[in-house]
């Protein structure tokens, strides 16, 4: 996702920032640090663009790969606010190191947000019994604690174990609170696809339930009126031979294990999933992929939108002549 820069305004009166020179770098940091103390309040890349000699577009890459540091925690946003005696460090040379992480990547983050590409098979966050296990949450707590111990994430909405796609964590709980008490209103698009058994006649549809769950914990539809919670599916057939069906799905509402549900109640159960009526493990996988996040910027109000590419191994079914 690609924000636009600006550069420091035309007439500027105010003082030349101060420079605090270089420092010798950490072990297995940067080869060289240059430092600078805000002298007045401002934007971090129109700062930087006035307090060094070093280019814009060489300042936005620093940026990106996480080599500028404010008060010693990691800053990616081009116009994060600056205020009076803050210390910005420039790392020259290898970007602020930080943990690896396992079976997922970092596709945004700014100060208010982290969005990132799950595979499948990562538990985003523990539940009960899983304490010990690899997470996305607690990987991405590392992650940020890392430039600053304080620093926390915080959940805004989870993908299942074997479901891959984007998922997003807020930075404070301000930024939680705020975007989960507006979701519909600041979510503009959840789009998934699912590769599901059988062949879909029609070529799109919406499924409309009222969600509950059992007391073995399994999730089913109910078509009472307002017997659980509400949920609705749009889909859209984009491929299809005679034992496979590749679909678009926009969700409007998200409720728990919504889709999966659905797509039992329409006899086209996602492939790979036994729980919800699945017979073929074709793909070796859950065949779920959360594939475009758009939302409002709970900061700057700018839409962000994200996009990852259908995974590879869905199509293997529906190039084989069946």
């Amino acid at each position: 996702m690609k924000n636009k820069s600006h550069g420091p305004s035309q007439g500027s009166n105010r003082s030349r920032p101060k420079r605090s020179g270089s420092a010798p770098a950490a072990a297995g940091r940067s080869t060289r640090i240059r430092k600078f103390t805000v002298s007045t309040s401002s934007e971090l890349l129109a700062y930087l663009l006035e307090a060094s000699t070093i280019g814009r577009n060489a300042l936005k890459s620093m940026l990106a790969r996480g080599q500028i540091t404010v008060n010693d925690q990691v800053v990616k946003l081009y116009n994060h606010p600056l205020q009076p005696g803050q210390i910005i460090a420039l790392h020259e040379g290898k970007p602020v190191e930080t943990p690896p992480l396992a079976g997922m990547t970092i596709v945004h983050e700014d100060n208010d947000l982290i969005v990132i590409n799950k595979d499948a098979g990562l538990l985003s966050i523990a539940g009960n019994g899983e304490d010990t296990q690899i997470t996305a949450y607690r990987q991405l707590m590392a992650h940020v604690r890392a430039a600053d111990p304080k620093s926390r994430i915080y959940v805004l909405h989870r993908l299942d174990r074997d479901t891959s796609g984007l998922m997003m964590f807020a930075k404070s709980e301000e930024v939680q609170q705020a975007m989960q008490n507006a979701w519909q209103e600041t979510v503009r698009e959840r789009t998934y696809v699912a590769l599901v058994e059988g062949k879909v006649k029609r070529e799109e549809g919406t499924i409309t339930s009222w969600l509950k769950e059992s007391k073995t914990l399994k999730m089913y539809s109910s078509h009472l009126p307002n017997d659980g919670q509400q949920a609705i599916t749009h889909y859209k057939l984009l491929k299809a031979n005679s034992a496979f069906s590749l679909l678009e799905i926009h969700l409007e509402t998200g409720r728990k294990n919504q889709i999966r549900v659905h797509m039992e109640d329409i006899g086209h159960p996602i492939v790979g999933d036994k729980k919800y009526g699945a017979r073929s493990k074709v793909i070796g996988r859950l065949g779920l992929h959360a594939r475009v996040l758009a939302f409002l910027h709970p900061t700057s109000g700018e839409l962000m939108r994200f996009e990852t590419p259908i995974p590879k191994v869905f199509g293997n079914p529906l190039r084989e002549q069946v």
